[in-house]
């Protein structure tokens, strides 16, 4: 819980430091996510070997959903930039909400629709 929780700080904080001109730290802000990133990986891999589950056979389906979940958490990070930092209001919350929807596309993807 506690790699998981450093691994998410570091790569919010490398989001914001690329994201945000004023700061000046693009590249270490690159540095700080992909490590956030890596964290993130070595997280899942203790997680299931603590729980005494199989690793992971990485196929399609894993592939299409990580990819799925980091477009819809980089788009409701534009839209809360957008926002925020670049006082254009009604585009941030209209990119945000687009994250939003990718990120609840997510449900069905990860579980599949049962009847």
């Amino acid at each position: 819980m506690v790699l998981g929780t450093i691994s998410i700080v570091l790569f919010s904080l490398g989001m914001c430091m690329v994201l945000i001109p004023d700061w000046y730290a693009f590249m270490p802000g690159v540095i700080f996510g992909c490590t956030g990133l890596l964290l993130g990986l070595v997280t899942v891999v203790v997680w299931r070997k603590l729980e005494h589950k199989r690793p992971l056979h990485i196929d399609g389906k894993i592939i299409l959903t990580a990819i799925v979940g980091v477009a819809g958490a980089l788009a409701l990070g534009v839209g809360m930039c957008f926002s925020i930092i670049w006082d254009k209001m009604v585009m941030g919350i209209g990119v945000g909400l687009i994250g939003i929807v990718v990120l609840l596309c997510l449900i069905p993807l990860a579980k599949g629709i049962r009847d």
